[in-house]
């Protein structure tokens, strides 16, 4: 039978293959680091199964919290007035696309969506929520 840190190491392992593979699962990356400390934890000290299960749970438990919290913040962080993104690509047909904004590539959804908007256009940052941008075209007077 092979060692219980082997054990921890091949299912931190696999949780971080189902993170990458994009598995939307909470708890995903904190379960598998947790794994990850459990392996070296069982490598060094003989720990009971129970108490080891215990340390999975509460240690994920507290990182999910954790994370959670901090994306709350990260969410609500305020933005800067009268920003403004280009149109990469999307927004024909449906009310979301991806801008290019501060010189990165985001994920937008048009406030307007009525219009049509296309490559290369201006478009004011008037939101985020989370990953995703929220945009208007500017009034041409």
């Amino acid at each position: 039978m092979a060692p219980v840190s082997l054990l921890w190491l091949l299912l931190a392992t696999g949780l971080l293959l189902l993170a990458m593979a994009g598995a939307e699962v909470d708890g995903l990356l904190p379960a598998a680091m947790v794994a990850l400390v459990l392996s070296a934890l069982t490598a060094w000290l003989p720990l009971p199964a129970l108490l080891q299960l215990g340390l999975l749970a509460s240690l994920t438990s507290l990182g999910v919290l954790g994370l959670r919290r901090w994306s709350a913040r990260q969410r609500h962080r305020s933005l800067p007035t009268a920003e403004t993104a280009t149109v990469i690509s999307g927004f024909s047909g449906s009310d979301a696309g991806r801008v290019s904004w501060h010189g990165q590539s985001w994920r937008a959804v048009n406030l307007g969506s009525s219009q049509a908007l296309s490559q290369g256009m201006k478009v004011t940052v008037l939101g985020r929520d989370g990953n995703q941008l929220q945009v208007l075209v500017p009034d041409e007077d």
